[in-house]
């Protein structure tokens, strides 16, 4: 059970962040007859909590990319607290 919540967890946040990286292009590019709309990044900053928050010291030309990339370690982080999980698991069983 914990297996397939994990499972699908982590499938869940990486639909949003494709999507929401999606959008961000989407709306910076102007791409698709969108105008464009530099807020259009805000759904990637919300994955990327806590991380965007620390990115104020990085140099300016950067840190959009740093920003983009932020949800990757969330799920990173989450993939391997569902390996200790399941590894636990395995272990008690």
């Amino acid at each position: 059970m914990a297996r397939t919540f994990c499972a699908w967890t982590l499938g869940f946040l990486a639909l949003a962040y494709v999507l929401a990286l999606g959008i961000g292009l989407i709306g910076t590019f102007g791409w698709l007859g969108q105008a464009r709309d530099p807020l259009s990044w805000v759904f990637v900053i919300l994955l990327g909590q806590p991380w965007v928050a620390w990115l104020g010291d990085l140099p300016e030309p950067i840190r959009p990319w740093v920003a983009a990339l932020c949800p990757l370690l969330n799920l990173l982080l989450l993939a391997a607290l569902c390996r200790v999980l399941a590894a636990r698991r395995r272990q008690s069983s």
